[in-house]
């Protein structure tokens, strides 16, 4: 990875060795990348489902939400569930599927990075292992459990096919 570690005048400028079309964080960021997609998500994760909840929290217009509601059910993040309340009319909610679920830790990961750098090393949540209470942070693990920090790690291009 690029760290800026140096003098940046005297950086060669660098283009990436992986197309966008075949990058799996230009992908994400395609789908996920705005700013309504992404706190429409966090809602989702904090467990708030519900349409009118969800534009109360966040104050955005009902009609991006909407679609941005519909965009995340057809890409599979979400799926709607129908509940009743009584005395009213049939209405869906919208429920994490695993697809969802598999974002809450890129989104730990945002939210330390913002408690972090936009935050002042504040935090309004942790996260916590359920059964012990202890915090745990995210972060890398190589595939034998040893935690690295991000600056030991690079980007491996694993084929020419991909750019």
């Amino acid at each position: 990875m690029a760290y800026a570690d140096g003098d940046p005048q005297t950086k060669k400028q660098q283009a990436s060795s992986v197309a966008l079309s075949k990058c799996g964080m230009a992908a994400a960021a395609n789908l996920i990348g705005d700013r309504w997609t992404l706190l429409i998500i966090r809602e989702a994760l904090y467990g708030v489902t519900r349409f009118d909840e969800m534009q109360a929290e966040l104050k955005v217009p009902r009609t991006v939400l909407s679609g941005r509601l519909k965009k995340l059910c057809n890409a599979g993040v979400l799926k709607l569930r129908p509940y009743k309340e009584p005395g009213q009319r049939a209405r869906n909610q919208y429920v994490l599927t695993k697809r969802g679920v598999d974002l809450a830790l890129p989104m730990m990961a945002l939210m330390q990075w913002g408690d972090a750098h936009c935050r002042d090393g504040s935090s309004a949540a942790e996260i916590t292992d359920r059964q012990t209470g202890a915090v745990c942070h995210v972060g890398l693990v190589r595939e034998d459990g040893v935690a690295v920090d991000t600056r030991a790690v690079q980007f491996q291009v694993l084929d020419k096919a991909a750019s």
